[in-house]
Formats: structure tokens, sequence, C-alpha cells
């Protein structure tokens, strides 16, 4: 388990600054494994899949409002 947040923040940064560049292929591999390794520890796929779906829900509704309060006119 990790417990320095700063140092899993700098190693997903870095992380995220070398994987920029994966075309679609490499992307749709990740997702692929990290999607079986989520089966592996047992949280994918969701038991309900409707959990939490109000929370998106909100999200999205307030996401939009402020993508249309700052669009130009």
């Amino acid at each position: 388990m990790i417990t320095d947040q700063e140092v899993l923040r700098k190693f997903e940064d870095n992380l995220i600054s070398k994987e920029a560049g994966i075309n679609h292929d490499q992307s749709l591999n990740l997702f692929t494994s990290m999607w079986k390794e989520g089966i592996l520890l047992g949280v994918l796929p969701p038991k309900d899949t409707m959990e939490g779906i109000d929370v998106d829900i909100r999200m999205a509704q307030v996401l939009n409002s402020c993508l249309a309060e700052s669009s130009p006119d």
C-alpha cells in the first residue's frame, strides 16, 4: 500500500508525461491490462452498475453548467 502520496503523485505525473504520446493500440492494451488487474483484485466489474450514478449525474450537471457559463456568446 502506498503511504507517501507525494511520491505517488510525482510518479503519476512522470508516467503521464512519458505516456502522453501513446497510440490507440497502446492505450487499448493499457486499459485491458488495468481492467484485468481490477478483476483480479475483485473490484471489477462493479456489482451494482448503477451505484454512484446520482453522483455522476450531479457532476455532469455542474460541469455542463460551467461550460455554458464560460462559453462566449
